[in-house]
């Protein structure tokens, strides 16, 4: 396990005894299992974060764009029937203006606005086996992992249902496409303001900006393709957002740090209620007593008479009360019984006590979080916690994240080149 989470916990072991530092090490790795099962709850539960780049996005604005919108469309043709095939394509005919053809179709954001169209289409023609028009298509309610109603959001839908009508039709698209380029670009600096300046950092507002910086990026490489803006825009756009990632990275870490909270399942002394099976059963331990102190009377019943050496059997519990005499005498012939009789009632009561499981919670952001029956030492929580934040943050594919923007020259070159048109096929 991690340095830093062994290191915390050895300190915190240092508070106990000597005794129990001959145990550290087998301690530390139990603390280490108790850390894994916390993990592997958070994970069970679906409230481990992700923050990484949509896989959806990673594909189509790529250089592998085109193979991918391909194999789509072929898929698609493949799972349905003659006359839904037919249905099929009527419908996107009629997005397309009646084209088979769209310029740059299998490129960019033109190949994922086609990718939104054919699943829309597709799902339409399955439910009903006809053809719909698109005004009463199902809205998608997320995009890229993120809320189709968030501004981000609501902006890259909005672009991506135009695109197919408008798509041969270059000065209208480079019209359309620099008015949400505009939109966006001034939405995704204030969101990052908000993120990096006024507290407002969370997991969803993370994952609204990166998928919106890498359909803006895209946005910008489309009207370098269009030749409405010059190439230099795109790559210092790409640059600017390079640097604004390894910052909200750094920012959402410590974020983390603040959020990620934990307590220990515990056990604790139960509440003993009557007639349950814990119950502390006060008429029994009268009864105890009382059947002591009839043999304790048993002895004194002839006190009087000397006969220290005889005992008289009572016939009943109720005479051996009855025959409780109170006497000078009486304490000190019942003292070291009565201890006896202590012991008793105290091992009675040991043997009848009852604990409750306390769940213990785990939070990582407001919102996310669960309850579990992991126990540890309280004190190990803040070692746990920061262990946590590590094993979430190593659970991001950020890797993806930093080469969607880190770009070689002659890769961004290749992509701001791209011109494959997707062609329909018509039976």
């Amino acid at each position: 396990m991690l340095c830093t989470y062994s290191a915390a916990l050895l300190t915190c072991y240092s508070v106990f005894s000597d005794q129990e530092h001959e145990h550290t090490s087998s301690s530390v790795t139990r603390d280490e299992e108790s850390f894994k099962e916390l993990f592997s709850v958070a994970r069970d539960a679906s409230i481990i974060p992700d923050i990484s780049l949509d896989p959806v996005l990673a594909t189509f604005l790529s250089l592998d764009s085109s193979a991918s919108l391909q194999y789509q469309y072929d898929f698609l043709q493949r799972s349905m029937n003659v006359e839904q095939q037919a249905a099929f394509n009527l419908s996107v005919t009629e997005e397309l203006r009646g084209s088979s053809r769209v310029t740059c179709g299998g490129v960019g954001v033109v190949a994922l606005a086609m990718s939104l169209l054919f699943d829309l289409v597709s799902q339409q023609v399955r439910s009903q086996g006809s053809t719909v028009p698109s005004a009463q298509r199902p809205q998608v309610k997320s995009i890229f992992g993120i809320s189709s109603s968030s501004r981000i959001g609501w902006i890259i839908y909005s672009y991506l249902r135009l695109i197919p009508g408008m798509a041969n039709d270059q000065e209208k698209l480079a019209e359309t496409t620099e008015l949400h380029d505009n939109w966006l670009k001034l939405e995704l600096i204030d969101h990052y303001e908000r993120m990096t300046t006024k507290k407002r950092m969370s997991t969803v507002s993370m994952q609204e900006w990166l998928a919106g910086a890498a359909f803006h990026l895209h946005m910008r490489i489309h009207q370098v393709r269009l030749h409405s803006v010059p190439q230099g825009s795109a790559e210092s756009l790409r640059l600017s957002y390079k640097t604004a990632v390894g910052r909200l990275v750094q920012g959402y870490t410590v974020y983390l740090h603040r959020n990620v909270r934990e307590t220990p399942a515990t056990r604790k002394p139960g509440t003993k209620t009557a007639g349950g099976p814990g119950q502390t059963n006060t008429s029994s331990r009268t009864n105890m007593t009382c059947s002591s102190d009839q043999i304790f009377n048993e002895s004194l019943v002839d006190i009087s008479d000397d006969k220290f050496n005889e005992t008289t059997m009572p016939n009943s519990t109720a005479e051996a009360c009855k025959s409780n005499r109170s006497g000078e005498d009486f304490g000190l012939n019942v003292s070291n019984r009565s201890v006896e009789t202590q012991d008793v009632n105290r091992e009675t009561l040991n043997n009848t006590a009852v604990y409750e499981d306390v769940q213990g919670v785990l939070v990582i952001e407001p919102l996310r979080n669960v309850s579990h029956n992991v126990q540890h030492h309280p004190c190990e929580s803040p070692a746990i916690q920061q262990a946590l934040v590590t094993q979430i943050m190593n659970a991001q594919d950020l890797e993806r994240n930093r080469n969607f923007f880190l770009h070689p020259e002659k890769l961004f070159h290749s992509l701001l080149k791209q011109r494959d048109d997707f062609v329909l096929k018509t039976n």
